[in-house]
């Protein structure tokens, strides 16, 4: 009884002095817009504009549109031999190397006319560096599966026929082969499961981003090859 009486008393005490208290505020308009911070802009400003001159540089010219499609297309065959090329031109070994990536990992198209670094920032936004794989020659049926099942993915150096991986060149008593992939698919992302049956041999630090700029400045002008590369 003692513990509901001092819970009233409280109660009472706090609805009395209610009474007594006042809140007050001022009204404050927003508008539809609001003004930018001159001082803040003009300190952006400098490095807004290197961005946009770094991205606007033209670095190389496109005959053609390059565009994605499986189960192979000019553009998916031009990362893959890009990134081939670059990262073996100057590698010698009789270890079979191919190049396999993913083609959700193309995020835009490059258009006919003149290329500039922005647009293969679209191509390939996101900071994916390059690993090469060790693999077992017994996964080669492995991963012709894979690639067959999802209807194409950009390869370099190699064909997938009837199901398998088919490597352009094998010396006989091949054991092993390497895979020039992303850091991404190389620990296992879209479901590329097979390779945590090989070994990492290199992780290069390279970003693919950068090794597909340095190819198309060499290049030039950007070969296009409609090759198919998989064949169901």
């Amino acid at each position: 009884m003692f513990k509901i009486f001092l819970t009233l008393c409280i109660g009472a005490s706090l609805l009395a002095c209610s009474s007594h208290l006042q809140v007050s505020s001022n009204r404050i308009a927003i508008g539809n817009t609001i003004a930018g911070n001159r001082s803040t802009d003009s300190i952006i400003k400098p490095y807004r504009d290197s961005m946009n001159l770094t991205m606007g540089k033209i670095i190389a010219l496109s005959e053609n549109d390059f565009i994605v499609e499986r189960p192979s297309s000019n553009l998916m065959n031009w990362v893959a031999d890009a990134i081939f090329i670059q990262q073996t031109q100057t590698i010698k070994t009789k270890t079979p190397i191919i190049c396999l990536f993913n083609t959700g990992g193309i995020r835009s198209s490059l258009g006919k006319g003149n290329l500039t670094i922005g647009d293969f920032f679209k191509l390939m936004p996101f900071d994916n560096t390059l690993v090469w794989v060790e693999m077992p020659i017994e996964t080669l049926a492995e991963v012709g599966a894979f690639v067959t099942k999802t209807g194409g993915e950009p390869l370099s150096n190699c064909t997938v026929q009837n199901g398998k991986l088919q490597l352009n060149s094998m010396p006989e008593g091949t054991t092993h082969f390497i895979i020039i992939t992303s850091d991404y698919l190389a620990y296992g992302g879209d479901k590329m499961d097979f390779f945590k049956k090989g070994k990492i041999i290199n992780e290069t630090g390279k970003l693919m981003r950068d090794v597909l700029i340095e190819h198309a400045k060499q290049q030039s002008t950007l070969i296009s090859t409609n090759e198919i590369r998989v064949f169901k």
